[in-house]
Formats: structure tokens, sequence, C-alpha cells
């Protein structure tokens, strides 16, 4: 009933991207560099699921060789089951011993699925996903690997009583906060890039990402920046710390006024990590979205293991939670 087909990157990949449900910029796919693409035919050769491979300098979990499954797509769950099948059979055919996904390449691209959906709209640069995939992927033998949650602050007044302290203590340790330079972007992108580099170096599954690739997923973001929500934290001249945040615009494309403010990213330097910076980063970012009219910061997409997810407990409650999802597989040989 199926017809499963390999694509090569260099000289398919309009096909992969242009699935009319779930379309992909074909200088994204080129960037992420996938070993190998998969599309799944049904008789009249319509397009029923898709998904990209990788297994070249993946990252390793507790020693074990990781394929990653991204891109994915599925129109119904046989399908889906076909596809799944071969993605695992191909990674194991490759050395992998665990496939995980699903995951764009890195945890730099989209990766993870909505598991628990409740009540809140989607939010700006959220992932989303059908609400069938989790079956998809569980009726195909994966389970969790890694759980995630989105958390949202609304008394965005009420202080973490630890902040006075924690504030008197970094700055007697020489390190103040400041706004992102707008009129310097790039240059202070470049600065943001280098301390992700070493923040995120030990974080779940983590891979490193060129200068230029950073660059090129935060450039889009610049018309839509307010440089009051983005904080730096320097020490001496040098950045341990910054919080990086944007107005949920999905809000105005659903005719809402803007009031919610998405803390899209946080990085603190292992070497302040466990001071109370993140905490810190986290209340003025609180503080100067409520002065600047908004009445809601979501903490976004926090890794449940992650020393960051300290901070969203004590002032926010959870909208939604994320999986990721992996099966362990097995070579040919």
């Amino acid at each position: 009933m199926y017809r499963i087909r390999e694509l090569g990157l260099d000289t398919d990949h309009a096909a992969f991207c242009q699935v009319p449900e779930a379309p992909i910029a074909p200088d994204l796919l080129l960037r992420q560099r996938p070993d190998a693409l998969l599309l799944v035919h049904r008789s009249g050769e319509a397009i029923v699921a898709r998904c990209a491979l990788w297994w070249s300098a993946t990252p390793a979990h507790l020693g074990q060789r990781t394929g990653l499954i991204g891109h994915y797509f599925a129109s119904d769950p046989a399908a889906a089951h076909a596809l799944l099948e071969r993605a695992c059979a191909d990674l194991g055919a490759q050395g992998c011993a665990l496939a995980v996904g699903p995951m764009d390449g890195s945890t730099w691209g989209r990766y993870r699925l909505i598991t628990e959906r409740r009540t809140e709209p989607p939010f700006f640069l959220e992932p989303d996903n059908p609400d069938a995939y989790p079956d998809h992927f569980q009726a195909a033998g994966f389970t969790p690997l890694a759980q995630y949650y989105s958390a949202c602050a609304t008394d965005l007044d009420v202080q973490d009583e630890r902040i006075p302290h924690l504030t008197e203590r970094l700055t007697a340790q020489g390190i103040h906060l400041r706004a992102l330079n707008l009129d310097h972007f790039e240059e202070e992108l470049r600065r943001l890039h280098a301390l992700s580099v070493i923040s995120f170096a030990s974080n779940f599954l983590y891979t490193p990402i060129s200068v230029e690739d950073f660059l090129t997923q935060y450039r889009p973001l610049r018309p839509h920046l307010h440089s009051e929500l983005i904080f730096l934290a320097e020490q001496q001249g040098h950045l341990v710390g910054f919080l990086f945040a944007i107005p949920d615009l999905l809000q105005a494309q659903r005719g809402k006024p803007i009031d919610t403010v998405i803390a899209k990213t946080m990085a603190v330097h292992p070497d302040h990590a466990g001071v109370g910076l993140g905490s810190v980063l986290m209340a003025r970012c609180h503080q100067q979205s409520l002065q600047s009219g908004y009445r809601r910061v979501i903490h976004a997409l926090f890794h449940e293991a992650n020393r960051s997810g300290n901070i969203s407990r004590h002032t926010a409650e959870v909208i939604r939670r994320y999986t990721l999802f992996a099966r362990p597989v097995k070579g040919t040989s």
C-alpha cells in the first residue's frame, strides 16, 4: 500500500520541502544537512509521510550513539508506522543504538512534541504539532526520553522573596544588568552566541552551533524585538548571563492585544551557576514587562531537570508539557 522513497539532499530536497501540510524552507534544510530524506507515498503518488534522518555527528546519550528523526510529518497512523519502522532500520544500519525524535538535526532546531496541551493557545516561536503525533511514536515503540514544560507568570508584581538578597550579592561581585543594544545588534548577537556555546555545553543532547547559523536564526527577529526586554549580565565587561525575551506576536494575529512576553532563552556562564543570576534575570524580566504594560510572562520550553526550572516553580504555573521520544535500534551486522 505504501512506497518509501529515499531522496538525495542536494538533488531532491524540493519535493521533501514542498509537502503542503508541512512545508520547510529549503535553505533551512540545507543548513541542517540531514544524512537521509524519506518520503512515503500512497497509491497515486500522494505523499502521506516524511522525515529526515541524522546519524553523523549526533550527540551521544549514556554512551550510546544516537540517530535523529526530524521534519516529521504523517497523515495517518499506518503511514506513520511504516515511516518510523524504516527510519529506525536505517539508523540501526548506520550503527546507531538509539533513535531520538522528533528533532530537526539538533536542539538548536525544532524538537519535542506537545503531549499535554491544556487551554493556553499557542505562543510565538512555540513548536506545535498535531495531537496524533505522540501516538504515532508510541505505537512504533518509542518511549519518553525527556520531558519539558512551559509556564506562565500572571502576577508580575509578586517577587520571589530571595531576589533582593540575590541582587545585592551579585552587585557585590561586580555583576550588573543592562538592556541589549539594538544599534549594535550583530555584535551583541555574537556575544550571546559565545556565551551560549559555553553555558549550554552540558545541556541534554547538546551539540554546538556556528556563529553564522546562530545569527541566521536570530536576525529575522530583529524587527520584533524590544531592547528593554532583553537583559545582559556583565562582570568587568565580560558577558556572564543573558535573558532573551520577545512579545507574543501570535496574540495580535488572533486579534487580541499583546499582553504577554515570551522569555525564550536564558543562559548563565558555568562559573556563575547556582548564585542566583538566573533568578535575578527572570525577576528583572517580570518587572520590566509589567512596567512596559504587559500582564504575563511565559517561561518557554524548560527542561524539567534543568536548574532553570527551579526559577519557574517560584513564580509561574505550567501551561504546556512536551516530550522527546526515543527507541532502541539494532544494527544489521
